[in-house]
C-alpha cells in the first residue's frame, strides 16, 4: 500500500506540470490588444490665484505683527466677495545674514493668500484691491472638478464606443464573426490648466480707482480619456 501511494504521488508530480502548462495557452490564442481615445477641449471655468507679501525687520516679533496685520486686512477685504473662496497659504520666517554669513542682518517673512472662484470678475476685483499690499505670484485657469467629472463621464462612453468600433473592424479584417472582451481599462489623462500670469507681478491696484480690474482670458483645457484592452476572437 505504501508503494502504491508513493507511485501515485510520483505520477501526480510528473503529470501536473504538463496539465497546467496547457491551461495558459488556451487564452493566448486569437488575442488582440486595442487602444482608443476620446478627447474634448473644455472652457476653463475656474480661476485660481496666489498672492503674497514679503516683509523684513530686525525684530522677529515686529515682523510677525506687520504680516499678521496685513493678512487680517486681506481677510476683511475678501469678505466683501462672497463668490470668492480665500484661504491662507504657506507662511515662513527666516533669518538673513550679511555677506560673510556670520552676522544676523534682519528677519524676513513671507505669507500667501490663495484665491479660487468661478466668478472671474469678482476674483479680478478682489485681486486688484489686495495688490495694494500684496504681489501676485500666479493666476491660473482650470476646469472645475464638477465640470471635469461630467466631461470625463461623457468621454468614457465615447472612448468605449470607439473601442468597440475598432474591435469590430479588426474582427472583420480577420474574418472573425465574434469576439469576447477579455479586459478593458478606462483612464483619464491629466488636463493642463492654462497659466495666464506667473512670477511677481507689478502693483497696478494702487490706481484701482482710476483703472478697472483686468479682464481675464480663461482659455481652454484638453481632457482625454483612453480606452485600452484585450479581445479574443471566438
Amino acid at each position: 500500500m505504501r508503494t502504491l501511494a508513493l507511485m501515485t504521488m510520483m505520477l501526480g508530480a510528473t503529470l501536473s506540470p504538463t496539465l497546467f502548462a496547457h491551461e495558459p495557452e488556451k487564452i493566448n490564442y486569437n488575442i488582440v490588444n486595442i487602444q482608443a481615445d476620446a478627447s474634448r477641449q473644455v472652457a476653463n471655468d475656474e480661476m485660481r490665484a496666489v498672492l503674497y507679501i514679503e516683509k523684513s525687520h530686525k525684530q522677529p516679533a515686529e515682523l510677525s505683527n506687520q504680516i499678521n496685520l496685513l493678512m487680517n486686512q486681506a481677510q476683511a477685504v475678501s469678505r466683501k466677495y462672497s463668490q470668492v473662496k480665500v484661504e491662507t497659504g504657506a507662511q515662513s520666517t527666516y533669518p538673513v545674514y550679511d555677506n560673510d554669513s556670520r552676522k544676523l542682518k534682519e528677519w524676513r517673512g513671507r505669507a500667501e493668500i490663495q484665491i479660487e472662484s468661478k466668478d472671474f470678475k469678482a476674483a479680478s476685483q478682489l485681486i486688484s484691491e489686495l495688490q495694494q499690499n500684496f504681489q501676485t505670484q500666479s493666476i491660473n485657469f482650470t476646469v472645475s472638478d464638477e465640470q471635469r467629472k461630467k466631461v470625463e463621464n461623457e468621454l468614457m462612453i465615447e472612448a468605449s464606443k470607439s473601442f468597440q468600433q475598432r474591435a469590430q473592424a479588426i474582427s472583420q479584417a480577420w474574418n472573425k464573426a465574434q469576439y469576447n472582451l477579455v479586459n478593458l481599462n478606462l483612464n483619464t489623462s491629466n488636463y493642463f490648466p492654462q497659466p495666464i500670469m506667473r512670477g511677481a507681478m507689478p502693483k497696478f491696484a494702487a490706481m484701482a480707482e482710476a483703472a478697472p480690474a483686468q479682464d481675464m482670458a480663461a482659455g481652454e483645457s484638453k481632457i482625454i480619456v483612453n480606452a485600452n484592452g484585450t479581445i479574443q476572437f471566438k
